[in-house]
């Protein structure tokens, strides 16, 4: 008995150790040579949001879209201004990667995203 317990537990251990979640890498990069503030990504189900990005500086989360939407993004330039940006359309079980180039007073993105 003992053992077949022990065979059950095991091959449940087996079985999650090859699910894996399915995420999309955001990185934000400030391409100008002034800081960026107050910068919130807005994406389908949450949202995350950084203070400040020094000039060239990089920043890297993971997302998991909870639904079908647009990647939205708010940024301050250095001079106070709010700007607007509206990305790719997500989708649930979406994976891979954006990169977000942000400027003073735009922003600029590639896709390498996957459906499952």
């Amino acid at each position: 008995m003992r053992t077949l317990g022990f065979s059950l537990l095991l091959v449940t251990f087996v079985a999650l150790a090859g699910c894996r979640s399915r995420v999309i890498e955001v990185t934000l990069i400030n391409s100008s040579s002034q800081p960026l503030s107050i910068i919130v990504v807005d994406y389908p189900g949450a949202t995350f949001g950084v203070n400040q990005l020094a000039p060239n500086a990089t920043y890297r989360y993971a997302v998991k879209p909870q639904s079908t939407g647009s990647l939205k993004i708010q940024f301050t330039d250095a001079q106070g201004q709010n700007h607007t940006y509206t990305g790719p359309e997500l989708h649930k079980n979406d994976e891979g990667g954006i990169t977000v180039r942000l400027a003073q007073d735009k922003a600029t993105s590639e896709t390498y995203l996957s459906a499952r």
